[in-house]
């Protein structure tokens, strides 16, 4: 069973890999007890956060849609207009064993999105001189990457931001071990397998990348990647719903959704909200809320966590649609796609086991964010949870 899930997992274009079930015995793993949708599938609408009106809007019908016609157990979102204005909003069940709703702007997982918050810690240090993005890796981690076609001394902090190293992505191979991973272990997972290619030559999705971008983190401020992100980010602009788990912890601290994996179109959901994240570290590790995301993408673009040279660094983007969609560009730990309203949105977007999320921010204000508790592996599903996005910012 669990060897079906890693496989499942790995079509996720925001992993491009494995993942890691909690920390539990094997004989524990397959006793999760299984939950069926049945009647408690059936959508419904929460109230938003100031709605008066009896019939949903527009983001709480595609929030229905995406619970109805994807078959997901609950969708939540967070929006804010260019005015400040916020609503929140949720759909489905949060909980399948109880038939509770999900808390409305719950705690998720948020998977890839950690990658931004790594890249402006990084830019950070860029811009206090402690970091030069076109820099070698060598000079920060000297002898540390190694390989088949593998030089750190070839490998420039930008590339791994940007995703243009060529390292190949560990968690294609992770194994079915159930336990705490550390982040040098990560790496030497990947530096056993060859260069996908030359430096700088191409662009593909590795987490490795992340993984080497934290450990740089810490090399060059002394202090663990969790400690950075709280205090360069978090409680610099007041992120009151989002942290970094520590080892072992497995569980989700405040109110949340419950995440659920289904091994086949014929299978019953799984319960898997608690788990391990240590496989995913300074590429997924993070716990955070929609309106946090939102509240973290906006002072972004608006300027308050980086310079403006360092933001301009940050949002010069190469081609990305092999991951992202059509349209899409990768920047340094931020991704731009094309509004169907005009304009682009800025964000990165998330996948864990148990939970997908997308978002967006604009350079006029307008953020949105939406989680679902079930990790996306049809390209569908993926296309709706994006089109659920973009309704919101552009009703």
């Amino acid at each position: 069973m669990r060897t079906r899930i890693h496989q499942g997992l790995r079509s996720s274009p925001l992993w491009q890999g494995g993942k890691r079930r909690r920390a539990v015995s094997a004989a524990a793993a397959v006793a999760l007890g299984a939950m069926t949708l049945g009647a408690l599938a059936q959508p419904f609408a929460s109230d938003s956060a100031d709605s008066t009106a009896a019939r949903p809007d527009v983001v709480q019908q595609a929030l229905n849609t995406l619970v109805r016609d994807d078959g997901l157990p609950a969708a939540l979102a967070s929006v804010q207009d260019r005015n400040g204005r916020t609503r929140t909003y949720t759909a489905g069940v949060g909980d399948l064993a109880t038939g509770a709703r999900a808390p409305r702007d719950g705690q998720v997982r948020i998977g890839s999105n950690t990658k931004t918050f790594v890249a402006v810690v990084v830019l950070q240090l860029v811009a206090e001189r402690k970091v030069d993005l076109d820099a070698s890796v060598e000079a920060y981690l000297p002898g540390l990457v190694r390989g088949e076609g593998i030089d750190g001394r070839h490998v420039t902090v930008r590339q791994l931001l940007q995703q243009t190293s060529g390292l190949p992505n560990y968690s294609n191979h992770l194994g079915d071990d159930v336990r705490y991973y550390d982040p040098h272990e990560l790496l030497a997972i990947a530096l056993r397998h060859p260069a996908d290619f030359a430096p700088g030559t191409s662009w593909k999705y590795s987490n490795t990348n992340y993984v080497l971008a934290g450990l740089l983190v810490e090399k060059a401020t002394g202090r663990s990647l969790a400690e950075e992100i709280d205090r360069r980010i978090v409680r610099r602009v007041g992120l009151r719903h989002t942290y970094f788990p520590a080892p072992g912890d497995v569980g989700i601290r405040k109110p949340h959704p419950h995440g659920y994996y289904r091994e086949s179109a014929a299978s019953p959901l799984r319960d898997i909200t608690e788990i391990d994240p240590s496989w995913a570290w300074a590429a997924g590790q993070l716990v955070s809320t929609g309106s946090d995301l939102n509240r973290f993408f906006g002072v972004l673009l608006a300027g308050r966590l980086l310079p403006s040279a360092q933001l301009a660094q940050m949002r010069t983007t190469v081609p990305a649609e092999e991951t992202f969609g059509p349209g899409a560009r990768y920047g340094l730990g931020l991704v731009s796609r094309p509004l169907p309203c005009g304009g682009l949105s800025w964000s990165h977007g998330g996948s864990f086991p148990g939970y997908e999320t997308r978002g967006g921010a604009t350079d006029d204000g307008r953020t949105a964010s939406v989680a679902v508790t079930m990790q996306l592996t049809d390209e569908a599903s993926r296309r709706n949870l994006e089109r659920a996005v973009d309704t919101a910012l552009c009703r």
